[in-house]
């Protein structure tokens, strides 16, 4: 009947809205306990416990107040790596447990690679710190490049990135590079590291913070900026979720180069807030009072290399490290370096300088093999 068939089509009518009602109710359910979830492990992570793993003390520098002050980036190099100060005289380092994981990974799979490259790759090293230097900027950026590029001047990214530091086209040119189809000049070493420099310096310029400048330079100021809005922080620790997993990715790897190359981390592999901790400027903390007593310093100057100083006072080199921090960076920066040894370690460097110097110089200027 005509008012059955009525009824019928209001019925489903009405079945159909509800339908729709209750899927936009559980839609909404689904929304609040996902943001209640990512909510509550942020909350997790911006709060790791402390962790012990070997010799490594693991400290949670993770603060997020936002400090306006710029860091010098010149002057800002600290260790990242630093001394337990309850633990005089016996050498034990310090890494944001965020990152630990990752870097000894990376280190495991990247460390036979890396230590060749450091060979082959010594002149690009040299040639790139200068440079970065010359822009008022830590050295150790130069292991950007290895991230980047594995120092490949004709390396190309599915994005059309290209040379060792991986510029855009229009990067590139808004840089003062030539990018045309006769001339592409990012896979100029000299030209190309100038251009990263400047675009590295314009970026701590807005960040005061190297690991947010290394997300950046990854992958655009806007992923970083949309990082800190969402998270209310300017600490990478803890916004690096808010991040694309590749930037995020970067800026570890980046810290696991550094340690490799270097044997330790610097102001570009911590946050700002843990650059500007008191703790990052201790040297000399590193050594116990007797073992301070006992040691003489001196002032050089010249090509000396560390390991061959190592070698002819006979001591290993994390030793000569412990007395002497960044002391190829230092030397090379500032042309002299005040020399602290033992006592007799101190009476051997001098009565082999010259041969220390000779060798020194000979190991600089060794042709590179591949």
């Amino acid at each position: 009947m005509p008012g059955v068939n009525v009824l019928r089509v209001m019925s489903c009518g009405l079945r159909e809205k509800f339908t729709k009602s209750m899927k936009r109710f559980a839609s909404g359910i689904c929304f609040i306990s996902l943001a209640c979830y990512f909510a509550a492990a942020g909350s997790i992570q911006s709060s790791p416990s402390l962790m012990t793993i070997s010799d490594t003390a693991i400290v949670n520098n993770d603060s997020t107040k936002n400090d306006a002050r710029l860091n010098d980036p010149r002057k800002a190099f600290k260790d990242l790596f630093v001394e337990n100060l309850e633990k005089q005289g016996n050498y034990s380092v310090q890494l944001n447990p965020m990152a630990i994981s990752f870097v000894q990974d990376y280190m495991a799979r990247h460390s036979k690679q890396l230590s060749e490259m450091k060979d082959w790759g010594k002149p690009y090293f040299d040639m790139m710190q200068g440079i970065l230097n010359s822009h008022g900027l830590p050295g150790e950026l130069k292991y950007l490049a290895v991230i980047e590029s594995d120092l490949k001047s004709n390396a190309m990214s599915w994005a059309g990135a290209v040379g060792p530091w991986q510029l855009m086209p229009a990067t590139a040119r808004k840089l003062g590079l030539k990018v045309n189809s006769n001339l592409d000049e990012r896979t100029d070493y000299y030209k190309s590291t100038h251009a990263a420099a400047r675009h590295l310096s314009d970026l701590f310029s807005i960040y005061g913070d190297w690991l947010l400048v290394i997300a950046a330079y990854n992958g655009g100021a806007g992923h970083v900026n949309d990082a800190i809005k969402k998270s209310g922080s300017h600490n990478f620790w803890a916004l690096q979720y808010y991040l694309p997993d590749e930037s995020r990715n970067h800026v570890k790897k980046f810290i696991a180069t550094h340690y490799i190359m270097e044997g330790n981390g610097g102001v570009t592999t911590v946050t700002k807030a843990e650059a500007n901790d008191p703790a990052f400027n201790s040297h000399t903390s590193r050594l116990s009072a007797g073992e301070l007593n006992s040691s003489k310093t001196e002032t050089i100057s010249g090509k000396y290399n560390s390991v061959i100083i190592a070698k002819y006072v006979s001591m290993d080199i994390s030793s000569f490290n412990r007395y002497n921090p960044d002391f190829d960076k230092q030397i090379a920066l500032n042309g002299d370096f005040e020399l602290r040894l033992p006592a007799d370690k101190l009476e051997l460097f001098n009565a082999t300088k010259y041969q220390i110097l000779e060798e020194s110089v000979r190991m600089l200027l060794a042709p590179v093999t591949k």
